[in-house]
């Protein structure tokens, strides 16, 4: 799927304030919900929250990935926060994290869902994009960063439909 068709430009919120990890994740469910309402965002942030039960979904260098499956849903759906303050997320490398790419997938995953994690984890492992990401001070211009950022990190799947 393109980068594009997985986050639209109302799930992406710069300059976010969460208290904790668990308010980000409320946030986040918030949201993923914006890209199916008929969704409840209490079913999106439990499934956020038993995700993270499993393991904590922080990449390191300040990058989260938390992300769950969902019930009534065909594709993937993903968010991404900048914070303005970095929060504990309980990372492996112990960085307080600043950015959270979310992300919602059907119950049953098929290769294009696995390809679609792929891609966000590519994305957000580039220190480059990171730092640009960071640099950004409003919504659309946070979005517009990720968008021309990810074509520079994963060319292949940004460019190419599934």
């Amino acid at each position: 799927m393109l980068l594009e068709e997985l986050i639209k430009p109302d799930a992406v919120l710069c300059n976010a304030t969460a208290r904790s990890k668990k308010h980000c994740l409320e946030i986040l469910s918030e949201l993923l919900i914006r890209s199916n309402p008929d969704i409840a965002s209490e079913n999106i942030f439990e499934g956020l929250v038993e995700r993270e039960r499993l393991g904590c979904t922080g990449l390191d260098k300040g990058a989260a990935f938390p992300h769950c499956r969902v019930k009534g849903i065909d594709t993937s759906h993903a968010a991404l926060i900048k914070l303005s303050e970095a929060i504990d997320f309980d990372a492996a490398d112990g960085e307080s994290v600043d950015l959270i790419f979310g992300m919602m997938v059907p119950i049953n995953l098929d290769s294009s869902h696995y390809d679609d994690i792929k891609m966000v984890t590519q994305v957000l492992r580039d220190e480059g994009l990171r730092a640009r990401l960071r640099s950004m001070n409003n919504s659309k211009d946070l979005y517009d960063a990720l968008l021309n950022g990810s074509e520079l990190v994963a060319p292949e799947q940004s460019h190419a439909a599934r």
